[in-house]
C-alpha cells in the first residue's frame, strides 16, 4: 500500500507558523518576486487544477522524469506517469525496470538532463527565491541546469516573507518531516545534505513554478 502523508504527519513536531496558508495579498507578492527572478509562474485553486496544468504544459514526445515529491503525489503526477495515460517518455519507469544497481545508479543521473523534469520545493520567498533540499541531490540537481525544462509544484503553505524564513522552514518544517518519512518508508533518517537556494531563473520560459492555493506537501 502507497505510503501517505498521514502516515507520519500527525506523529512529526513542526513549526506550524511556517505553514499556513496565505492571503491573496501573500500570493501576489510572491508571484512578483518569482517573476522578478525570471520564473514563470501559474497560479492555480486545486490539485485537480494543477495536475491540469502540468499536461499542459509538457508537449508529446519528450523525456519526462520526476523526483520524490510529495506535492507531486498529492496532485496524482506520480500515479500519472507511471500509469502510462500520456505521451511522453517515462524515466522513472525504465530506471526502476533495470536490475543492476550500478547501471540504474548511472541512468539516474542521466535523467537529469530529461527534457522536462518535475519535483517540488520546500519553501519560497516573497522576495523571490526558492529553497530546496535532498539527501541525495537526485531531486535538485536537476534544477539549476541539468533538465531541458523545470516544472516545480508547490502548495501556496510554503510561502514565507523572507530567504532567511525560507531557509528556516527548511530546517523546522520540510525536514522533520521528511525524515520522520525516509525513516517509516527506509528505515534511515534523512539529512539535508544538499541544499539548493535557487535565486534566479536567467533561461526565459525554462522553469516554471505551478502555485496551488491548498496545503500541500513539505
Amino acid at each position: 500500500m502507497p505510503q501517505q502523508k498521514a502516515d507520519y504527519a500527525d506523529d512529526t513536531e513542526i513549526d506550524d507558523a511556517l505553514d499556513q496558508l496565505p492571503d491573496d495579498e501573500t500570493v501576489e507578492s510572491a508571484v512578483a518576486g518569482l517573476e522578478a527572478s525570471g520564473f514563470e509562474v501559474v497560479v492555480v485553486d486545486s490539485a485537480e487544477e494543477a495536475l491540469e496544468t502540468v499536461k499542459s504544459q509538457i508537449p508529446a514526445g519528450v523525456s519526462v522524469m520526476n523526483g520524490h515529491s510529495t506535492t507531486l503525489e498529492e496532485i496524482g503526477f506520480d500515479e500519472l506517469l507511471s500509469e502510462g495515460d500520456h505521451d511522453w517518455e517515462s524515466l522513472a519507469d525504465e530506471i526502476w525496470s533495470i536490475d543492476d544497481d550500478a547501471e540504474r545508479q548511472a541512468a539516474r543521473r542521466q535523467s537529469q538532463t530529461a527534457d522536462y523534469f518535475l519535483g517540488g520545493i520546500n519553501a519560497i520567498a516573497e522576495t523571490g527565491e526558492l529553497v530546496a533540499a535532498d539527501l541525495s541531490g537526485s531531486r535538485i540537481g536537476a534544477y539549476p541546469f541539468a533538465a531541458g525544462n523545470v516544472i516545480i509544484v508547490s502548495g501556496v503553505n510554503k510561502i514565507v516573507p523572507t530567504l532567511d524564513d525560507a531557509l528556516d522552514r527548511l530546517e523546522s518544517v520540510a525536514y522533520p518531516l521528511e525524515n520522520e518519512r525516509a525513516q517509516e518508508a527506509y528505515g534511515v533518517e534523512s539529512s539535508i545534505a544538499k541544499q539548493l537556494i535557487y535565486r534566479q531563473e536567467t533561461e526565459e520560459g525554462r522553469t516554471t513554478v505551478v502555485l496551488v492555493r491548498e496545503q500541500l506537501g513539505y
